[in-house]
Order: structure tokens, then sequence, then C-alpha cells
């Protein structure tokens, strides 16, 4: 085993040191009563004794072995992995912005005040709303807003919540966990042979006791439901407010708008379509929009401009309250803001002319070699099925593997789960046709592998630095400490340890 391939503890060499610190200016029995004896390690702790040069060569290999959108494909569907411009970046890095404290009074924050209305407005604009609150920090909060407000606007008006929610089979998985946080009961809806929300099982279900109806547009099967504008009718002849899961956006940008549908509620995940960054835990921002019949029930406090001043206003008696520390993830609504204006009203309508191309383009290349379980035109996200390859003894985790090696990121598999062995691709409108034909002719490569040379899709990924986790145990128990173990030499350069557990 090199150097290149060792682990950072395995480099360690006694005696080396990669810092250099002044001696302790502070007397020890200074040092005795400010550190209590109790409160000092027995004997110092075991860390690698290697140079600095050492240390800037090991994290910055780790760092080339990073997968991210500014490096490769990201086709996983419905999340939405698309580049985020740069600019967006400089914007939120500006002094003015970045270096901004929550609590600075009104008056000293006008800009960002004035920023935060303007998007606001210009998001309500897009999903054709009243009002929009910024307040959410994530997709998921959004949608407990929503439901939180629908909640509040059925108990000022009836003097009861309603106990139940529809949620149909096609929508995020979110949406019931959504539901039950708020008080809810969920009941699942079924989809009919189109993909589309069966109508008739809608009937069956909806009635006075229905607070809200929860719908993915497109759905998670990337198909638009074409009698949205019949279901909310039947919806609101029920006192039934709708619910529209706005995660999948980028594909209606500038062709249709959520309140143009009927839709009285909608939240916006501005890290899917407005190029805020994804992942990693947060911050992120998940904005709700609403018609004028709930803006009443907006969190508080909500920034607003009255005259020529902008301030953040708390006297709203029937807000939902306050859903976390500060008004909004500011740096996330300067990114968003950033790209919207930079973009305008043409600029997003080709992001989702662009983004239901590519999707299209991506089911005409591989309809011949993976089932697809519902036909039509997709929108932004295509959904196939592996269960052809599954009768060769071939999964879609095993398709997902192979990729790996291919040198792609997997799409989302299994779900949605009322695809049988569900591989969901989205390829968004910042793909090039030559990487889309790349993925492409990977995904037609792994079909074929599955037919003749099943053995090879079976044993992947082999060109990783590590090979197949247990995922159930990594997940449930991780074990993130090294332990030294037997080091064999490996086929590639790599930084996995021969000695750490497989949940690691």
């Amino acid at each position: 085993m090199s150097a290149y391939d060792k682990l950072i503890f395995e480099l360690s060499v006694p005696g080396r040191v990669g810092y250099s610190l002044p001696e302790a200016d502070v007397p020890e029995t200074d040092a005795a009563r400010l550190l209590p004896a109790a409160h000092l390690r027995v004997r110092p702790a075991a860390l690698p004794e290697v140079s600095e040069f050492d240390v800037v060569r090991h994290y910055t290999r780790l760092s080339r072995m990073n997968y991210g959108v500014d490096t490769h494909f990201y086709p996983l569907g419905s999340c939405t992995m698309k580049y985020n411009p740069k600019l967006n970046e400089d914007m939120a890095r500006l002094p003015g912005f970045a270096r901004l404290h929550p609590l600075t009074p009104d008056d000293a924050t006008q800009g960002a005040l004035q920023l935060m209305v303007t998007l606001a407005d210009q998001l309500a604009e897009i999903v054709g709303m009243d009002a929009v609150s910024l307040q959410p920090a994530a997709g998921a909060q959004g949608e407990l807003v929503g439901v939180l407000m629908i909640r509040a606007y059925h108990l000022d008006r009836e003097g009861s919540p309603r106990k139940n929610v529809l949620v149909p089979d096609s929508a995020h998985g979110t949406n019931p966990a959504s539901t039950a946080i708020a008080g809810y009961q969920t009941t699942q809806l079924k989809s009919d042979a189109n993909g589309e929300v069966d109508l008739l099982d809608l009937e069956r279900n909806l009635d006075e006791d229905v607070a809200a109806f929860m719908i993915t547009v497109p759905n998670t099967l990337g198909l638009f439901e074409s009698k949205i504008l019949e279901i909310t009718e039947m919806c609101h002849a029920k006192g039934t407010q709708v619910y529209m899961d706005g995660a999948n956006l980028n594909a209606l940008l500038g062709i249709t708008r959520p309140g143009d549908l009927g839709v009285d509620v909608v939240h916006m995940n501005l890290h899917k379509t407005f190029t805020t960054p994804h992942g990693g835990g947060g911050p992120g921002a998940g904005p709700v929009g609403v018609k004028a019949h709930l803006t009443p029930f907006l969190p508080v406090p909500v920034p607003t401009l009255e005259g020529d001043r902008y301030r953040i206003d708390w006297k709203r008696p029937k807000s939902i309250g306050k859903l976390q520390a500060f008004w909004g993830n500011f740096g996330m609504l300067a990114r968003a803001y950033t790209y919207v204006r930079t973009m305008g009203p043409h600029g997003l309508r080709a992001v989702s002319d662009n983004a239901i191309l590519n999707a299209n383009y991506i089911k005409a290349r591989l309809q011949a070699d993976y089932d697809l379980p519902y036909l039509g035109h997709c929108m932004h996200e295509v959904v196939f099925s592996a269960r052809r390859q599954k009768r060769l003894g071939v999964a879609a985790t095993d398709i997902a593997k192979r990729l790996l090696d291919l040198g792609f990121y997997a799409p989302s598999i299994y779900f949605p789960l009322i695809v049988e062995e569900a591989l969901m691709i989205e390829p968004t409108e910042t793909e090039s046709k030559e990487t889309i034909d790349e993925f492409c002719n990977a995904m037609v490569q792994i079909a074929r592998e599955a037919e003749t040379a099943r053995e090879t899709v079976l044993a992947a990924p082999v060109t990783t630095p590590v090979r197949r986790l247990d995922q159930t145990l990594a997940a449930r128990q991780p074990n993130l400490r090294w332990t030294r173990g037997p080091s064999p030499v490996p086929s590639r350069p790599s930084t996995a340890s021969p000695g750490r557990s497989v949940a690691s």
C-alpha cells in the first residue's frame, strides 16, 4: 500500500509534527486552577503524528473524491440537483448581506428587507398566489406550515379543524408525515391506469370532514395531472383546501401557475427550482404561497412595505406563529432573488421547456431497454421500471451500483412505491445532450449486461473507494471509529480503509 492509499492514521510516524505552537505563557499553577485535574486527560489523545504536508495532501485527495453538481451529472428524480450559478454565491456573500445580524433594527436593514419583500412578490407572481411566506427553512417545513395554515383557516371559519387529509399514492413521501405532525389522519388515494389521481376514489373519500387534499403536480411519476381543474372544483365544493406540493415546480415555470389551477397553498423548494444549494442538512428555504383567504394565517413576522419604508410586521392576530429563531435563511433568499432577476420571465420559461425536453429525450432513448409503466409524455422527470431486468436476476439496486462504475451517480430507485423496481430519472435543464447521451449509453450497456454478463452488474461497484455497504446497518448503526486491520494491496488508488467497518 502506497502513501497515496493510506488513511491519515496509517501515515502516522512517531515524533512527526505538523504544527508549531509558542511556549505556554500561563504558569502551571494557574493552569491547574483553571483546568481541574478531573477534567484533564490521563494520557494524550491517540492522534496521528503527521506533517502539515501529509495533512494537506490527505484532505485534498479526499476532496477530489466528492461527487457533486459542479463535477458530475446528478440524475436523481424529484430532487432536482441542478447547477447553482456562481453569481448567486457572489451576491449572497456581499458584506452587507453576509455580515448582517438578524436582529439588526429595521431602519438599518432596508436593503435586506427590500430583497425579501421583492422576492416574495416575485415568487407569488410565478406561482399565481396572493402572498408568500419566506420563513420555512425547508420544503418539508413548508408543507407543515401550509397544513397548519389550513388548520387555522378551518378553525377560524368553522370552529373545527376537520379531521382528515387526502394524499394520492403518487405524492411526495413527506406529505403524510407533515399532515400527521399537524394532527391529521391521512387517507391515501389510488392512481388510475394513466398514473393520475383516480377521480372515483377521490369522490368516495371526499366529504365535509376533509381539511385538505395534498397533490404533487407534476406527480412523482413525472406526469402532469390533466384533471387538476376538475379535482380542485370537487374539493372546493366540499370546503376542502387544495395543497400543492411544489417540489416539481421546475417543470411548470412560465407554463402554468398553481394558483391558476385552483390551488390554495403551494410550497416551493428554492434548492430544486431556484438554484440554491441542496443537501447537507440545511440551511435551506421552502417558501409557501397562499391565496388571499389564507393570508391572515401566515407565520409571523412578515416583511412588508409601508409607504417608502420596509419593516417587520408582528401584528397578525390570526397567525399560526413563528417557525424558527429568525425570519428565514437569508443567504438562500439572496441566491434565489439573484437567480430570478438574472433569468427573467423568458429565462424561467426556458428552464422548464429544456427540463421537459431533456426528460422526454431520455424517455425516448431508454424505453426500448427498460419498461415504461405509464405511457404518454412526461414532464421534468421520467420513471422506468427494472422489472424486465429483475426477471433476469438484476434488480434496480444492482443497476444503480453498476452506474457508479460507469461514472454516473445513480437515479432515485424504488420510488415512487407504486412502480415495481422504479428508476426515477431527472436530467434538469442544465445538462447538455452530450452528457445525457453518455448517461443513456451507460444505461443501455447495463441492460445488455443484465442479459449477457449478469455477474458484472451484481459485483458492482468495483471502481469506487468503498464497495457495497450494508445500507441498513450503515444508517442505523454507523461505526465511525477507525480501527487498524489487515492491509491488502488495493487494485486502484483508494481511501477506503481495510480496517474500517462496513457500516462506516
